[in-house]
């Protein structure tokens, strides 16, 4: 079993930056791939960033490449989502989730096996 805490979120203007942090416990987190999600308000949850489990492969969505940058630090079992030029439709809750097989880079949220309860993003304009 696996428990995800995520925190950074906030309020910030168009333009700033965030860095979302999760947490993970467990002593095996290098060998789960992990993966970010969001959902904004009145949508389905949307697929953000992936990150295999040594770090090696990343993997993102078509509507955050080039400004979303998912990082992992396996010592902290933490995973991060770097969050530059925010705009106001980047506002959602930002989910991490964490799937048994690090070996690979996953964007379907069925394939993942454990979920955080989200950070929430209010990017104002």
């Amino acid at each position: 079993q696996v428990q995800l805490v995520e925190s950074g979120g906030g309020l910030v203007q168009a333009g700033g930056s965030l860095r979302l942090s999760c947490a993970a416990s467990g002593r095996t987190f290098s060998t789960y791939a992990m993966g970010w999600f969001r959902q904004a308000p009145g949508k389905e949850r949307e697929f953000a960033a992936t990150i295999s489990g040594n770090g090696g492969y990343t993997y993102y969505g078509d509507s955050v490449k080039g400004r979303f940058t998912i990082s992992r630090d396996n010592a902290k079992n933490t995973v991060y989502l770097q969050i530059n030029s925010l705009k106001p439709e980047d506002t959602a809750v930002y989910y991490c989730a964490a799937r048994y097989d690090g070996g690979g880079v996953y964007y379907i949220e069925t394939l993942y096996n454990f979920w955080g309860r989200g950070t929430q993003v209010t990017v104002s304009s």
